[in-house]
């Protein structure tokens, strides 16, 4: 089985630094221009630049070794801070960009040369494509042969599919922006503004929950990949020594899996065989799937 050699920490890196570089540009910018909607893209890149140091430090928590209290280790911490940044996108960035389009309704406050900021939210767009294209890269060498589609359903990588929606929402909501600052600058209407900062509030709300419900499964506790599975069954399944396959259980936690399996070994075998047996198709298992990091193996005669 192909191992994995993208880098979530590379995605990370690459959304935070575009994202830093085009928050600074959008305060400026919404503050000379009085836009909201300018401004809802700013509180959202500075959430974006926050997220990324929260993924961060998931992701480096998550390599923490195991001990007596965690002893299947600290893999979880990136599904936590995971879903932390899907509850700040939906509140910092969605719900606050809502709030401000419809405090921009009510207000008679003009608008200062918009070709200001559409400058800058043409940048910015430019910026996020960068950032999108570096996470793309690293999810397409994790996924390996398979689709794309087949990958993002069922990738158990947190931290890509949540650098991948942000990334998506941010471009999403720059063209949003960009759009309405334009009619706003063609019928001096600021009331296209006000609704062009509701609709990115929208959008951010839409991938937050996403987000939220992709995490969720992986903190309740969800299987390996399917692929990983079907290559356990096929080593535990191929051994000559085993009659039959009983019942596998594998657990992601964050990097590493937990496998859990019966089989039904051929009659005959002592049991200081059995164990041999089991400890070199453990130690086969392991080599051949890096990714599983403990390895249970029961003989039985029954699940």
């Amino acid at each position: 089985m192909a191992v994995p050699v993208g880098s979530p920490a590379r995605a990370i890196l690459y959304a935070f630094l575009a994202n830093t570089g085009i928050a600074i540009a959008k305060l400026a910018a919404a503050i000379y221009t009085a836009s909201g909607s300018m401004l809802a893209e700013a509180i959202h890149s500075m959430a974006d630049a926050g997220n990324q140091v929260l993924l961060y430090i998931g992701l480096k928590g998550a390599e923490k070794p195991a001990d007596a209290e965690h002893p299947l280790g600290y893999g979880k911490l990136s599904y936590f801070w995971s879903f932390i940044v899907a509850l700040m996108l939906f509140s910092v960035g969605g719900v606050f960009s809502i709030y401000e389009g419809f405090h921009k309704l009510q207000s008679t406050t003009p608008l200062n040369d918009l070709w200001v900021a559409m400058l800058v939210l043409a940048g910015a767009i430019l910026l996020e494509l960068f950032s999108l294209a570096g996470a793309v890269r690293e999810a397409n060498l994790m996924r390996g042969e398979r689709s794309f589609r087949f990958w993002l359903k069922h990738t158990r990588n947190a931290e890509i599919v949540v650098v991948l929606g942000e990334d998506l929402a941010a471009i999403i909501g720059l063209v949003l922006a960009l759009g309405f600052l334009s009619m706003t600058y063609l019928t001096n209407d600021p009331v296209y503004d006000a609704i062009g900062s509701v609709c990115i509030g929208v959008v951010l709300i839409i991938v937050a929950i996403f987000i939220a419900v992709r995490v969720r499964a992986l903190l309740i506790g969800q299987s390996a990949e399917p692929d990983l599975q079907s290559s356990i069954i096929r080593a535990i399944e191929s051994d000559p020594n085993i009659e039959a396959l009983l019942n596998t259980i594998t657990l992601q936690f964050g990097p590493k899996v937990m496998l859990a399996a019966k089989i039904q070994m051929k009659s005959g075998i002592s049991i200081d065989e059995a164990v041999t047996h089991i400890n070199l198709l453990e130690s086969r298992i392991k080599t051949e799937n890096p990714t599983v990091g403990w390895c249970f193996i029961e003989p039985d005669n029954q699940d």
